[in-house]
């Protein structure tokens, strides 16, 4: 069984002025994303700024996600890391902490060799009681989790569920889909391929664009699952442009822009990530006036 199908939003964090962690926007954030319909909440991973968050913040932010959920939908957890035995560790905390999922990243600047990647998926996955997906995400970590390697962790550890294809391949994916059967969980981790992943048996996205249009990105996902793919195209290809808004400059910059444009106290990026620049802006708004999101 997947650990959800649907869409599950890729959350961010709210932060205060000062950087630290605005926990009472995020409890907002949390609350509007299940109201509108959202099918789980994957907190601190790239959208979360899971990469500048001391350990503290990091379990504490997991800890109060899953104690606002209150059971209401799953919570995966990113725990993911280039440190083996540091991604162990954290992974046992957010299974203590209450996540019903782990969301693992690939080891971001060691480029380990897909002999490498199994190892170290199946040291972290062994670690814990809890399902985990992987998540491939190349532009990122500089290295390409194939679909050979993934078959072959989904053998050797059963709670290796599902994983957030984010390498913008579709042929890849439809590799992927053909090798691991409907029992491996497949989910979109671009917002302009829901569609095309789902038709290949896709059980949904991990997404940035839910952050700011939960209810219609629930929509898409839940058309596909129901087999109505006119429809559920309709509002992918309306989509595109507040998408490649929301990406035009690096994640999650722009969602948080959009988010505060919204009203939700998203805050700033946390450095080197900065605010998104004037003309980004503009054009941002204008996307989402557009969507009907604004």
């Amino acid at each position: 069984m997947p650990i959800f199908t649907g869409a599950g939003t890729a959350i961010v964090t709210p932060m205060h002025e000062d950087g630290s962690i605005n926990y009472a926007a995020f409890e907002d954030l949390i609350n509007d994303q299940i109201r509108n319909g959202i099918d789980a909440i994957v907190t601190v991973g790239t959208s979360g700024e899971a990469s500048t968050l001391t350990d503290e913040e990091h379990v504490e932010a997991i800890r109060f996600t899953v104690e606002t959920v209150h059971g209401r939908v799953p919570v995966i957890a990113g725990t993911g890391s280039n440190d083996t035995v540091y991604a162990a560790a954290l992974s046992r905390k957010a299974q203590k902490a209450g996540a019903d999922g782990l969301l693992l990243v690939t080891p971001y600047y060691n480029k380990a060799t897909q002999k490498g990647l199994i190892a170290h998926f199946s040291a972290i996955a062994s670690s814990v009681d809890i399902p985990c997906l992987l998540y491939n995400v190349p532009s990122r970590c500089g290295v390409n989790l194939l679909p050979e390697t993934v078959l072959a962790l989904s053998q050797m550890q059963e709670n290796i569920v599902g994983i957030k294809e984010a390498s913008g391949n579709i042929s890849q994916i439809a590799h992927l889909a053909a090798l691991t059967g409907d029992d491996f969980a497949i989910y979109s981790g671009n917002d302009d391929q829901i569609v095309p992943v789902c038709s290949l048996g896709g059980k949904g996205v991990i997404s940035v664009l839910s952050n700011v249009a939960p209810r219609v990105t629930h929509d898409m996902v839940a058309y596909c699952l129901e087999g109505c793919y006119e429809k559920a195209r309709t509002i992918q290809l309306k989509a595109m442009p507040l998408i490649a808004e929301l990406f035009s400059e690096v994640n999650p910059i722009p969602v948080k822009a959009a988010l505060n444009f919204q009203g939700f106290r998203a805050g700033a990026p946390r450095l080197p990530l900065t605010e998104l620049e004037e003309g980004h802006k503009a054009s941002l708004k204008q996307a989402m006036i557009d969507f009907g999101c604004l």
